[in-house]
């Protein structure tokens, strides 16, 4: 089962991001944690971090709050060596694309292909501009 990130205003869908599977969102996270927050979880990116990600949404406050999280950590990932894309689908779609992470930002793929950070600010952008929450799906 997969995770899908996205904002409707009312019944019209205005954005959305295909995360990966919910253990890709949770390879992230953990990222996260270990890399950003010595292991601290939800001590620095408490928006990111806290949230479950089976259920529920970011309001458009927290979408603020979201969205300077995840510009820190694309900040601090980009410090980063890049690694290998860690799911069999990322690899895929990164050699069919010729995606060669070169920084740790680059290592998290939606399953387009586009960066995963980039995509999630991006989300947030449309969830603040139109007053409507992200919805976990």
């Amino acid at each position: 089962m997969g995770l899908y990130l996205c904002v409707f205003d009312e019944d019209e869908e205005l954005e959305g991001v295909e995360v990966g599977s919910y253990s890709d969102f949770e390879f992230f996270r953990s990222s996260v944690t270990e890399l950003l927050e010595q292991g601290s979880a939800g001590s620095r990116f408490p928006t990111l971090i806290n949230h479950a990600d089976s259920d529920g949404e970011w309001s458009p406050i927290e979408c603020e709050t979201l969205k300077a999280e995840l510009l820190a950590i694309l900040e601090g990932f980009h410090q980063l060596p890049g690694v290998q894309f860690r799911a069999e689908w990322q690899q895929e779609v990164g050699d069919a694309l010729g995606l060669e992470p070169s920084s740790f930002d680059d290592s998290f793929i939606d399953v387009d292909g586009e960066p995963l950070l980039d995509r999630l600010v991006h989300l947030c952008d449309v969830a603040i501009d139109r007053d409507c929450p992200i919805l976990f799906q």
